[in-house]
């Protein structure tokens, strides 16, 4: 095992500028966790790219290293059930957030916030899925719990990217008719690729949305985008649909009545991917290595190192990311 290895670190200067540089960090660095991972592979989720500049509320003291996911090999734990060369998923928790995260080459983290990576999925397939395809899998398994999903009318915010990508590419192979929205034009054939039956830009979403309750169109929703978008959502569905909240990259706040709500027995359920039991983790992660499997799972992803991670944190900050970037370490 090295003494340094590399890593992104996000600090703040003098005159409150965060920078961002590729540099060696002591592995006596990291923090005192029992368990020590070689990681192989991390995802660029928006989270990390706000921890990376410094956007409030995200990571609370810097210098700091972002990574809300990893995925690699174990090197030492005091746990007996983590030898080394175990390989290993984390997602979520504090990974990235106030821990060092896996824009590092080595993590240390407390052993319950592992699963093992299913044998028949690669820790490069794991990060191309990501949180991103672990908030899709919860969002799915929710909707799942209530209704069969084959044939069902389902939209999808936020289609192209990370989370709305994978949804599409998931609820197709199940046999639901994915409507996508999307606020980009060049993505439709990506949508399509997808398997996508409906593809609705987001302004003209919007623009349709004239009254408390419009037309029943949809069974259920994954949304990640939070405001005018949900509340546009929310006057479309159908009787008992059920409606999915899992980001907020447009607005935290939305408007709604309660029409939605007593009147066609909504419901509305909110998914945090980060904090959830470990087993509903790996229940996601097990479909994803069997009955999920995604074909040519790598056409959705770009893979960078770190060294040209920058240009993808700014573009993904400005809603031009399509799919998944993969920073292979």
């Amino acid at each position: 095992m090295p003494k340094v290895f590399q890593a992104l670190i996000t600090s703040c200067d003098k005159n409150g500028n965060f920078i961002n540089q590729v540099v060696e960090k002591p592995i006596n660095d990291l923090p005192k966790h029992n368990t020590l991972v070689k990681v192989e592979y991390s995802s660029l989720n928006y989270k990390d790219a706000l921890s990376a500049t410094g956007v409030p509320g995200i990571t609370k003291s810097y210098p700091h290293t972002p990574g809300i996911d990893a995925a690699g090999v174990i090197e030492e734990s005091s746990n007996n059930s983590y030898p080394k060369g175990t390989k290993v998923i984390i997602t979520g928790f504090d990974l990235g957030m106030n821990t060092a995260g896996g824009f590092g080459q080595y993590i240390r983290v407390p052993d319950d916030w592992i699963v093992k990576c299913p044998p028949n999925l690669s820790t490069k397939e794991a990060m191309i899925i990501g949180t991103a395809g672990l908030t899709a899998g919860l969002s799915i398994n929710s909707i799942n719990q209530k209704l069969q999903i084959k044939d069902l009318d389902i939209l999808v915010t936020g289609a192209s990217g990370g989370v709305g990508s994978l949804a599409v590419t998931i609820l197709s192979s199940l046999g639901a008719n994915v409507t996508a929205i999307t606020g980009k034009n060049t993505s439709h054939d990506f949508l399509k690729y997808l398997g996508a039956a409906n593809i609705i830009s987001r302004r003209n979403f919007l623009e349709n949305t004239k009254s408390p309750l419009n037309k029943s169109l949809y069974d259920a929703a994954i949304d990640v985008a939070g405001g005018d978008i949900l509340s546009s959502i929310l006057t479309k569905m159908r009787y008992k649909g059920i409606v999915i909240a899992c980001g907020n990259v447009s607005n935290p706040k939305f408007k709604t009545t309660v029409f939605p709500f007593i009147l066609r027995g909504n419901s509305l359920i909110g998914i945090d991917s980060a904090e959830a039991a470990l087993n509903e983790k790996k229940t996601v992660w097990v479909n994803f290595s069997n009955k999920w499997k995604i074909k040519n799972l790598k056409k959705l992803c770009k893979i960078v190192t770190l060294d040209n991670l920058l240009p993808e944190i700014n573009k993904i900050l400005v809603g031009k990311q399509k799919g998944r970037v993969i920073v292979k370490l």
